[in-house]
């Protein structure tokens, strides 16, 4: 039997049979990554490198080690969105426990949580409450808690859409009247935005305009917010 002679940069000598390299060539011609070589003969991946860098691949071997790339890289990003799930899953227990402390019951809570709302998206003005936002949920939760927090005349909620061209005005209005469960004949002309060439989002239902003619609200909606800010010294 033959043995072949491998040298390391440690001069340490590592003696193989022919019949190893042969099996070596034979795997090599057939497809195998260096790595499977390796792991199948007990050899280091250099010196299976070292053995086949001059051996040549037939077109049947190249596919094969194709397939085996893609499917690492699948493999690797099939493990990345489950440690992103992972993460997400621990991020939304913690947001989870927070919440869970919260007496959502609490009408001064729902105030607060309100004010803080239409301080980001609300108007600034006094003499009448004005939202507006893009954000399903926002809007949804803004109506939740204003309703909640004040008592309203259903009657007194005035809505506007803002859309573009490419929008069909019947069905966004019907989509922020489910959100807003105000009705249709509660929203007005509708806001059409200049042409900008830019491509169509998809998804995309526009924003919307809430307006509730209430000085009174709008004034302690303000005045909240600002007084918050007093009291957590950010002010």
């Amino acid at each position: 039997m033959t043995f072949f002679t491998i040298t390391n940069n440690n001069s340490y000598v590592t003696n193989y049979p022919s019949s190893k390299q042969s099996r070596a060539k034979g795997l090599r011609k057939s497809g195998h990554s260096l790595g499977e070589i390796s792991l199948q003969l007990g050899i280091s991946k250099s010196t299976a490198s070292l053995w086949l860098r001059d051996t040549p691949l037939n077109e049947i071997a190249l596919k094969r080690i194709e397939r085996k790339k893609i499917s690492a890289r699948l493999k690797g990003l099939e493990i990345l969105k489950i440690q992103r799930l992972q993460k997400k899953q621990e991020i939304d227990k913690i947001a989870t426990d927070i919440i869970s402390t919260l007496n959502l019951g609490n009408i001064s809570l729902c105030k607060v949580l309100c004010a803080l709302l239409y301080w980001g998206e609300g108007s600034k003005t006094d003499y009448r409450l004005a939202f507006i936002n893009s954000d399903p949920q926002m809007i949804s939760t803004f109506m939740s808690l204003l309703r909640k927090s004040f008592p309203t005349t259903e009657s007194k909620f005035r809505a506007l859409v803002h859309i573009h061209e490419y929008h069909n005005e019947n069905e966004i209005k019907n989509y922020w009247s489910n959100i807003t469960k105000i009705p249709l004949s509660q929203f007005t002309k509708s806001f059409l935005k200049p042409h900008t060439g830019k491509i169509s989002r998809l998804g995309y239902k526009g924003s919307i305009r809430i307006v509730y003619h209430d000085s009174k609200i709008a004034s302690q909606l303000k005045a909240t917010y600002n007084i918050l800010a007093k009291y957590i010294g950010a002010w």
